[in-house]
Formats: structure tokens, sequence, C-alpha cells
């Protein structure tokens, strides 16, 4: 079964820096595409950004220049960093891959920005 799984998330001050991973079960080189996707409470699930097999990335508007993620196929990691974080930004965030036609989440990793 192919899982994957997020680490790293925390409190972080108004402005503060976080960096989440997601690790894969198998080799991260197999997914199709990630992403990082955030759901605060009473939200929708919202996408944050993805990152194709060739390392195109895409992210929302609201964190393009702050959050960048990144892929170690070497280590079968996925990375979001995340700068300049503000307290809009709490949420929980899974990590997404996909995989030929299957879809694989993580449970997910507490953010919280404290302002």
């Amino acid at each position: 079964q192919v899982r994957v799984e997020e680490s790293g998330g925390g409190l972080v001050q108004n402005g503060g820096s976080l960096r989440l991973s997601c690790t894969t079960s198998g080799s991260i080189a197999n997914f199709d595409a990630m992403g990082w996707y955030r759901q605060a409470p009473g939200k929708q699930r919202e996408l944050v950004g993805t990152i194709t097999r060739g390392g195109t990335t895409d992210y929302e508007d609201s964190v393009k220049g702050r959050f960048t993620i990144s892929r170690d196929n070497a280590k079968n990691t996925m990375t979001l960093q995340m700068n300049n974080l503000k307290p809009e930004d709490t949420a929980v965030y899974l990590c997404h891959g996909l995989l030929a036609y299957l879809n694989v989440w993580g449970r997910g990793t507490q953010v919280t920005v404290s302002s």
C-alpha cells in the first residue's frame, strides 16, 4: 500500500517560518504529481501548491512569494518551505500524491500561526 506522511508542523509567530516534509513509502519518482493542501476549521480544503514529476511548481495566489515546494527524489521527500507566515495560514496541511489514477493522502499536520 502506497502511503505519504507529513511532518514538521507546529506553532509559530506571525512572520515566522516553518518547513513541512512529506515522505512517501515508495519511490517519489513514481508519482505523476504531488502537492500540499490545507484545511482550516470550518472551511473547505484548498490547494496550496503542486509540483510535477519534472519539478514544475504552481501556487495558490495567497502563498506566492512566501511558500516554496521542492522534492528530493533521493530521499523520497517533498518539502513545503513556508516563510512570512500569517495567522490566516493556520490550518491542517495535507500532503497529496497522484499515482496514475490513485489519489494518496496523508493524515495532515497542524500549523498554527499566532498573531
